[in-house]
């Protein structure tokens, strides 16, 4: 398609034109960028919803002010359908996941997505492009906070603590391939279900009052490291057990975030996304069998529904937009 032709075609995104509740999020025609020098335009079959596109759609915004229309979304997964100039690593037709926060060129909440080329990579064989696109930034910020930020390895005791969420059940997986002893937290019958099912060592039901009693008995010795995907009182009294020399790490946005501690080192953390890391991902799902949950799946269209879901928290897994079949 030549470049006059696809400047005349729209697509359908979900966006908003301002800050405000989930029902600002609608469903509209919008230009399909065009992809520059070393970018690519990916035909999105499913994105991935967090928490942090619900802060952004409330107000949030990390500098200067947004362009309205906003197109939120920050990770999916698709096909190439263009390339830019300069770009050699992939071909029309191939399948690819992608992370890019705070794109120039507009969200993952749309049927096309134009983005830099070093932020995309092939889609690994074991996931097909629904559960890719519900785990490319999360897969990102689990495996770095367990490989590089928690160094965890085989015999390695570590705390979870949000298992149950989009970043914390992929974590329990690329923590358990090292041969680690795994403590994940969950919130019901459900949530401890699941994390049965990832092969966890332990559960803290912290719904239950004893929740720290809990963990003091599966962990008499203490723990090395903790992943803290969640803030709060509950956060800090299960990590009282942590020894000295021990490591914590929480993806930034964590908050409260947890509190210095004596001889503990303290880390916090943004995903990063390039062909290094995303060759490093792709790895550790095959190693680990990657199990990706998805709690719920909506349409474009439904987005706003979707928000309306990541409002009401206790998310088992991840939501996703479903784009294309």
């Amino acid at each position: 398609m030549r470049d006059t032709e696809r400047d005349q075609k729209k697509m359908k995104a979900a966006a908003i034109n301002r800050f405000g509740p989930p029902s600002v999020l609608k469903l509209r025609p919008l230009p399909i960028a065009q992809p520059g020098a070393g970018e690519v335009l990916i035909a999105l079959h499913a994105a991935g919803i967090g928490v942090w596109d619900a802060d952004i759609r409330g107000g949030w915004w990390p500098e200067g002010r947004p362009k309205f229309p906003l197109i939120l979304g920050t990770d999916g997964a698709g096909v190439i359908a263009q390339k830019g100039t300069r770009t050699t690593r992939f071909k029309i037709g191939d399948r690819v996941w992608a992370y890019e926060f705070i794109n120039p060129k507009g969200g993952f909440y749309a049927e096309f997505v134009a983005v830099n080329a070093q932020h995309v990579a092939p889609v690994p064989k074991r996931l097909d492009l629904l559960h890719a696109g519900a785990s490319a930034v999360t897969g990102l910020t689990a495996l770095q906070g367990i490989d590089d930020h928690l160094r965890v390895r085989r015999g390695t005791t570590i705390l979870i603590f949000g298992a149950t969420g989009a970043v914390g059940t992929l974590a329990v997986q690329f923590a358990k391939r090292h041969g680690a002893r795994v403590i994940g937290t969950a919130r019901g019958r459900a949530a401890i279900t699941l994390l049965k099912k990832l092969r966890v060592d332990g559960v803290v039901d912290l719904n239950r009052k004893d929740a720290a009693d809990q963990f003091r008995a599966l962990t008499p010795e203490g723990i090395d490291a903790a992943l803290a995907l969640a803030g709060g009182k509950a956060l800090e009294q299960l990590l009282d057990q942590i020894r000295p020399g021990g490591r914590i790490a929480f993806p930034n946005g964590v908050e409260p975030a947890p509190r210095k501690r004596s001889k503990i080192r303290i880390r916090s953390y943004d995903a990063i996304a390039s062909p290094k890391h995303f060759a490093r991902l792709n790895r550790a799902v095959e190693e680990a069998r990657l199990q990706v949950p998805i709690a719920a799946v909506y349409s474009l269209a439904q987005a706003a529904k979707a928000h309306e879901r990541i409002k009401r928290g206790h998310v088992l897994g991840r939501i996703v937009l479903r784009i294309r079949r």
